[in-house]
Formats: structure tokens, sequence, C-alpha cells
């Protein structure tokens, strides 16, 4: 097998030459394509079973209640101890879920109160998995490689998205979900292989005594740095406004009127944010973002917003998945920025609380984001809806740039502009 080290990758060869961060992207890529695979087939099966659709709500609800309630013990954990350690032993976990989850449809007493103690496992791992995930890449590169990586490792999970519930149908079809999930048990696994082998240039400082002003010094650091709260809370408000997922099927089945196609229509739907997303996360892992900073993460969010009024309005299958692929480049590109933001604005002993903040706005508003659009969808149907979504997006960019001039005025990925 050849050496991950030395395959040649398009997007940025000389991060992929460096050894530890080609181990972080291929782990980082096979246990996020793993979850999408297990979500797909745990979906699908879960439905069969009770043909309840608030059963798939209740999915995505126990992976969602961990991130909200282990956020300040994540952020702590990952500050006084290895954080490879930590996404090793997640991924052990995860593993062993999959695991469960093919012995369990073998013997057949996986029931639906089954599936959702299992899931809650994984939604535990996960909780700890998503953030830590995203410290190790200051350990890994240079500041100055640093944007470039946090792109290249958005492509990871933008391939994870689009490939993932591909081929968990695929194996779904042919073989059933039983090699769906002894599949991803293998993948978690090898992750955590490949996890184990990356040598850091930066540990965590030495453990401290958990206090109250530990627990919370995370809040207080993001609280007294401008550019880090106005970061933070862009992106939570305009996901939370412009989230329009939840709002596809509609879209597929009534607005674009595509009848027996609906299915297909709904899966070109969902993909087209994230080849969006991929197509400028590989841009941006060649040729970073070096000035205007401030500029570009609001004009990213005011074209987020503007591709969702658009796309909101259309009734013409192209143009709707022209502005879903603008709509995801847009996110990209706000995610990227951020992110070089928070984690070239923080020193590594704070990072952990930090980055564990930031898990839970993007948790938070990804999920609520989806309730709000559902919720007016049913008062006032899902294109009033979409179009909310892209106007309260919109006011969201303008409003903030009034409210946060530090973080509108910031020049380049500079610590020093904190």
């Amino acid at each position: 097998m050849s050496d991950p080290a030395n395959i040649s990758f398009a997007l940025q060869p000389a991060l992929m030459r460096q050894r530890s961060f080609a181990f972080y992207w291929f782990a980082r890529t096979s246990t996020n394509g793993a979850y999408q695979m297990q979500t797909v087939a745990i979906g699908y099966q879960i439905y069969e079973l009770t043909n309840n659709p608030f059963d798939l709500g209740l999915v995505g609800l126990v992976q969602f209640v961990p991130i909200v309630l282990l956020s300040l013990l994540i952020g702590q954990i990952a500050d006084h101890y290895d954080r490879r350690e930590i996404v090793r032993i997640c991924q052990i976990a995860k593993a062993l879920a999959a695991a469960s989850l093919a012995i369990g449809t073998i013997g057949g007493w996986l029931n639906r109160e089954g599936f959702l103690a299992i899931l809650f496992v994984t939604g535990t791992a996960r909780a700890f998995d998503t953030p830590i995930m995203h410290t190790l890449l200051p350990g890994l590169v240079t500041p100055q490689q640093l944007p470039r990586a946090i792109a290249a490792s958005a492509t990871a999970t933008q391939t994870a998205i689009i490939c993932g519930p591909a081929l968990s149908g695929l194996i779904y079809y042919q073989l059933g979900p039983i090699a769906v999930y002894a599949t991803c048990a293998v993948i978690f696994a090898v992750a955590g292989v490949l996890i184990s082998l990356i040598k850091m240039r930066l540990l965590p400082s030495i453990r401290r005594p958990v206090t109250l002003q530990t627990l919370f010094a995370g809040f207080t650091y993001v609280r007294g740095r401008p550019v880090l709260l106005g970061a933070l809370l862009l992106d939570l408000f305009a996901v939370l406004l412009g989230g329009i997922t939840a709002l596809l099927p509609i879209y597929a089945r009534d607005v674009l009127q595509s009848g027996e196609d609906g299915p297909l229509i709904l899966g070109m739907l969902r993909s087209a944010p994230a080849l969006g997303a991929l197509s400028i996360s590989a841009v941006l892992a060649r040729f970073s973002l070096d000035r205007n900073i401030g500029r570009i993460l609001f004009a990213s969010v005011a074209v987020y917003g503007l591709s969702i009024g658009i796309f909101a309005i259309s009734s013409w299958l192209v143009l709707s998945l022209v502005m879903l692929t603008i709509y995801g480049a847009a996110d990209a590109i706000s995610v990227v920025i951020r992110q070089s933001l928070v984690q070239t604005h923080t020193p590594n002993e704070m990072l952990g609380r930090v980055m564990a903040i930031n898990s839970m706005f993007t948790g938070t508003s990804g999920t609520l984001g989806e309730f709000r659009a559902g919720a007016i969808a049913a008062s006032f149907g899902g294109v009033s809806a979409a179009l909310l979504g892209g106007v309260g997006a919109l006011a969201v960019a303008l409003l903030w740039a009034k409210v946060f001039p530090e973080l509108y005025r910031v020049d380049t990925i500079s610590p020093k502009q904190v």
C-alpha cells in the first residue's frame, strides 16, 4: 500500500507532503465519510421499521443533545489532555457503535429505542471528536500554512458529504444495512489508526485543576475579543436564519414539480451545496486569502443570503442548482475565514475551549435553523420560509458590519489585530 504522505494531492501538494497532515486529512475524510454512510442507512432502516417521520427527527435530536450538554466539559478535556488520544478514543467508540448496529440488525433485536441509544453514543463521540479534530491543525502546520490547511481540511468534509451517502446507498441496495454498518466500523477503526500516526508540533499545556473560572474561560476569552465574538455570532445567526436543507423536499416535489423524479431531484439539490463548497475549498487550499479578510467574510455572508433569496423564488431546476452551488461556496468561504481567525487568534492552551464553543454555536445554528425553516414553512409555505431566510441572512451581514466594525476591518489572518 502506498504511503499517504507520498500521494499527490492536487489541491495542496506541499501540505500533503507533510506526513502528519496527510494522515490527518485521510483520517478526517474517513471518519466523516463513515458517519455520512451510517446516517443514511440508519434513517432508511428506522423509517422502514417504524414508518413514523417523527422518529427521523429523533435521530437528529439524540445526536444534537450531547453537543449542548457537554461543550464546556469537552473544551476542558481538549486543553488538558493529548488531543490525539481523545480523537482516537472517539473513533473506537464510533466503531463499536457501528458494530453494535450490525450485530443488532443480524440478531433482529434492534428496535427504535436501541437505535436511539446507539446513536446517542455516536453523538457523544462526535461531540468530542468534531471540535477537537479542528484543534489538531495548528499543531500540524505553520501559522502561515494554517488558512490553506483549513481549506484543505474543508475538502475532506465536503468529499465525505458527497461520497458517503452515495456509497452507503449503493452498499445498502446491493448488500443491505448490515454491510453498511460493518463497513463503517472498519473505516472508523482505520481513522483511529491514522490519528495514532500523527506527530504534533504543539501539545496542550500542563494540566490545571478544573474550576468555574477555567470551565467558562472560553466564553470569557471570546467575549473580550470582538473579532472572535463577531465571527462566531455572525455564523450563528446567518445559518440560524438561512438554513434551507429542511425545505429541499418541498422544493423537489412541489415547487419544481418533479413528479416521479422527486427523489432524484432531491439528491441533486442536496449535493449542489456540497459541490460548491468543495470547489471553493479546493481553490482556497491552493490560493489562500491574504487581504481584506473582514470585507470578504461579510461579502460571502451577503452572497449566501442573496443566493438563498433567488433560490426561494426559482421554479427552474437549473437556476435552483446554480443558486445552491453558490450558497455552498459562499458558506465555505465564511467557514474557512472564521476557522482561520479562531485558530490563529487563540493560544494553544485555550484552543480546545474556544473550539468547543465554536462547535456548540455551529451545531445549534444548523439544527435550530432547520427547525426554524420547517416551522415557518408549516405556517406560510416553503417559498416564504426560504425567502425570509435569505433576507434574514443578508440583514445579519449588514447589521454585523455596524455592530462589529473591528471584524469588518480585519485585513489579514493575523493575531495582532485582536
